[in-house]
């Protein structure tokens, strides 16, 4: 397995119970589209109220660096394959045919499996170059048996994710309603396949489209009676739409309770990237604006708060590095399968076992979209505190977050050189790539 550098501290887990004989797990990864950490008052916030969540989070483990890339298509295929971007990522909103994802690798182990939410992934926006972008059963061909989708075949422009949604099931398009709210559909169909494959292990991964703009009300917006404004953007919906994220995770957690297979199941809770930038959000430690699309930590610092009751018994904070190429490893590790991989699996964390957390996470970026995002097209490796670029610069993330004042060789401590050499070794791990 390829792996990134790892350190020598042994995790000391408390509170866990000895691996169970019974069947393996039930896995569910949800996945927020465009949510920084900072929107979850379990991390801090305090513009936004998120009790299911945080309630996740103090009985399940709350990993305070999570890793995303800055950006949806890097992150997902980085998250379904386990690869680093310059292994295979070609397009934006294309994830290549050839690839191996994890819903094959827990249909192969017997997981009966779904998808629902967003895909963005058969490449819609690059029609001439993409012979099969119209082929709907690319979800089942990447090992999702089942599937729930918002941009499988037709685009954005052509029917919207939220008020009166274009949505893909299993083959045919869904008949449309002015009254019909997409996350809805999107967790009722998941209900649903948690009740009719409740006796045998399931995976679920479920991309969500909230928190993404454009910013408009929910069902439970008082904005949403007017069907005038049900699809104009409007960033006072941000709380809004954040809260009907908690709110759909707790009708999981419920149907999960319902059925009284919650203890056996990992939920798992993050997002895909950072805030929008038009959205300022307030926490403890001030304001944060949201750094979707740029590789400062505002872009790739997110949400992760994974639960098993059955295993983790007493909730705590794990400080360490996690990045994105981790879920492939864990996952393969959970099912006993030797797979190709740049991530580590965090699979002890979770089921008490001793864990050697990362010393470093790296990020290769290049999204090949529009002007904005591709400015910031780079490569970093980072340790919790200090973070290199490609280029050389190098910063220390507790002074300096936004990344404005790179320090100088003639400026660092002996203890910040030895750092940056470490750092540098470790990029050349990587392809030289500008």
């Amino acid at each position: 397995m390829i792996r990134t550098i790892i350190g020598s501290c042994l995790f000391l887990a408390l509170s866990f119970q000895p691996e169970p004989t019974k069947e393996r797990p039930n896995i569910i990864l949800i996945m927020a589209d465009d949510m920084g950490y900072e929107c979850l008052s379990s991390y801090g916030s305090t513009s936004y109220n998120t009790p299911i969540l945080d309630e996740l989070a103090s009985k399940g483990i709350k990993f305070d660096n999570c890793v995303s890339q800055p950006l949806c298509t890097p992150s997902r295929v980085k998250i379904m394959t386990g690869l680093y971007n310059y292994r295979n990522y070609d397009y934006f909103g294309h994830l290549n045919a050839n690839q191996f994802t994890f819903g094959n690798l827990l249909k192969d182990a017997g997981y009966a499996t779904c998808i629902s939410g967003k895909w963005q992934l058969n490449g819609l926006a690059y029609k001439n170059e993409i012979s099969d972008w119209n082929d709907n059963s690319r979800p089942n061909k990447f090992g999702f048996d089942e599937y729930c989708l918002w941009q499988l075949t037709k685009t954005g422009k052509q029917g919207g994710r939220y008020a009166d949604p274009l949505i893909e099931q299993n083959g045919k398009l869904l008949e449309r309603n002015k009254d019909d709210y997409g996350p809805d559909i999107f967790s009722n169909y998941i209900l649903d396949f948690i009740d009719r494959k409740k006796e045998n292990p399931f995976f679920i991964y479920y991309p969500m489209v909230l928190v993404h703009d454009p910013f408009v009300p929910t069902p439970d917006s008082q904005g949403w009676i007017n069907e005038a404004i049900r699809k104009k953007n409007d960033t006072s919906y941000y709380k809004d739409m954040v809260a009907y994220t908690d709110k759909i995770v707790g009708r999981i957690i419920h149907k999960l309770e319902e059925l009284e297979i919650i203890d056996n199941t990992i939920i798992i809770f993050t997002g895909d990237n950072g805030t929008h930038p038009t959205i300022y959000s307030h926490t403890k430690e001030g304001v944060i604006r949201g750094g979707k699309g740029n590789t400062i930590d505002a872009g790739t610092h997110v949400p992760l708060i994974i639960s098993w009751p059955e295993k983790i018994k007493k909730g705590f904070t794990h400080e360490g590095l996690i990045e994105f190429s981790d879920f492939f490893a864990t996952f393969a590790d959970i099912v006993e399968k030797e797979v190709e991989s740049d991530g580590k699996s965090f699979y002890p964390l979770l089921n008490g076992k001793n864990y050697e957390p990362r010393k470093t996470a790296f990020v290769h970026y290049d999204p090949r979209w529009n002007k904005r995002v591709s400015q910031y097209r780079n490569q970093f490796i980072r340790t919790i505190d200090y973070k290199l670029y490609q280029d050389g610069n190098f910063y220390n993330l507790n002074d300096d977050i936004l990344e404005k004042s790179p320090l100088l060789n003639d400026s660092i401590s002996f203890d910040e050189s030895v750092i940056k050499n470490n750092l540098e070794i470790g990029l050349k791990d990587h392809p030289n790539w500008k």
